[in-house]
């Protein structure tokens, strides 16, 4: 199991490393021209990058730490503070948390790209829910079971596809309608990007789902949300960002 960590740790360097050159670039794009899309989207990617930064740090704890109680589940929890924090960062509890950060971004980018204001009755469901899910991330949790931690994913995935569903229909009716090549790369950059975010979840479900019928973890999904995330930044990076920025 210690290997399989370590590839994850060594998997999660490479992307943070990519996923912060592109950060970089975004924000330089930004400080030209001061638009406040590109900046929407810089946040929202930074905490996407946070959350990787927090899975990332659970197995640097895992590994190196030596606190027995992290990597050896039969011993109890300490109960103290600093458990509570190590715990739940470990179990990705902090990296659901930014992830949900992330996601209501990317519900205020989206009205402020395709929509002339907030609908109120839906921007109360959508920030209720928000605080549903950041608050189960961090307090519905009981050490090792995996079913628990499945739900945290689920509302994740319920998240993203509530915000990113109605996204991508937005893009993609954007892009048919769009003149001129630019303004179609934009656009159907964006589609990607929320078809990209709705598979991170997603796939972190379905490895989730494999350990509770038996598998080891760090399956072939658990690694491909992660791409998944780097997919949209860089999609969204070229497509719209990049080019918009020129204009």
């Amino acid at each position: 199991m210690s290997d399989l960590i370590f590839i994850g740790m060594v998997f999660e360097t490479t992307i943070i490393i990519i996923a912060a050159i592109v950060l970089a670039l975004i924000l330089m794009k930004y400080f030209q021209k001061k638009h406040q899309l590109t900046l929407y989207l810089f946040l929202i990617f930074l905490f996407y990058l946070v959350a990787i930064i927090f899975s990332w740090l659970s197995k640097i704890l895992v590994l190196y730490s030596g606190v027995e109680y992290i990597y050896n589940t039969t011993l109890p929890d300490p109960g103290t503070l600093l458990s509570w924090f190590v715990l739940r960062i470990t179990d990705f509890r902090f990296s659901f948390f930014f992830l949900t950060i992330a996601i209501f971004i990317s519900y205020i980018l989206k009205v402020n790209v395709f929509e002339k204001g907030y609908n109120r009755v839906h921007k109360i469901i959508v920030i209720i829910y928000g605080i549903i899910t950041m608050a189960y991330s961090l307090l519905v949790y009981e050490r090792g079971n995996t079913l628990v931690d499945a739900g945290a994913f689920l509302l994740i995935f319920l998240y993203m596809a509530m915000i990113y569903i109605p996204f991508f229909i937005s893009s993609y009716k954007s892009f048919t309608l769009a003149q001129g090549k630019t303004f179609k790369n934009a656009f159907i950059s964006l589609a990607l990007m929320s078809v990209f975010y709705i598979l991170v979840p997603f796939n972190f479900l379905i490895d989730r789902l494999m350990i509770l019928f038996g598998g080891s973890g760090f399956s072939l999904f658990y690694f491909l949300a992660w791409i998944f995330v780097l997919c949209g930044m860089i999609a969204s990076y070229f497509g719209y960002i990049r080019p918009k920025a020129s204009e």
